[in-house]
């Protein structure tokens, strides 16, 4: 039998270090990081709770996530 290689398909990154988006945490991850998706890309906030609003500055990108922190002063209620 033989099998089909598929190259990995590499997709352009939505988000840039040190940018700032808007967000809303929709869900906790499995080490208790808020994650938050800006289109359709997850993005790992630490202390971020779930539902929460928040503005953040992404800090890291990788392939498949990138890691952002909260700015300070910019929460929304």
């Amino acid at each position: 039998m033989k099998f089909k290689t598929f190259r990995k398909i590499r997709l352009p990154v939505p988000v840039k270090i040190n940018e700032e988006y808007d967000v809303e945490v929709k869900e906790i991850g499995s080490k208790g990081d808020g994650v938050a998706r800006i289109k359709n890309f997850v993005v790992f906030i630490p202390g971020a709770k779930k539902g929460e609003k928040a503005r953040i500055k992404i800090k890291s990108v990788r392939e498949r996530f990138a890691i952002g922190e909260k700015v300070e002063g910019k929460d929304e209620e």
